[in-house]
């Protein structure tokens, strides 16, 4: 498996924005191969920001890399421009990949072929 996130640093004032924005967003991840889970996530508050992070989960990094190269991709992001001065950051996303070598599920079961 593989984790694709993105950290955003939003601006004191604007998580309302960027939380609505995230919620009338059309999802296109479903229409794609080797997508398994998407978690929008609410951070900790520091003076300058409120930390967000977006979370999904693939089935391996190739089927995330088709995924950026696709016209679902395309048209997820298609209307991101709308959205200047509705939500401010501190900086643009940061994005990290994981790779999953252990994978446990509520039970303690541990995948067997999680590499």
């Amino acid at each position: 498996m593989y984790i694709a996130m993105n950290r955003f640093r939003v601006v004191p004032g604007f998580e309302q924005a960027f939380e609505d924005m995230w919620k009338s967003r059309q999802g296109r991840l479903a229409e794609v191969p080797g997508y398994l889970e998407f978690h929008m996530l609410k951070g900790p508050k520091a003076d300058d920001h409120t930390l967000y992070a977006s979370h999904t989960l693939w089935e391996t990094v190739e089927h995330f890399q088709a995924w950026t190269k696709s016209e679902q991709f395309r048209a997820a992001h298609a209307n991101a421009g709308q959205n200047r001065g509705k939500v401010e950051y501190l900086s643009g996303p940061q994005f990290e990949g994981f790779e999953v070598i252990i994978s446990e599920d509520k039970n303690g079961v541990r995948a067997a072929d999680a590499a």
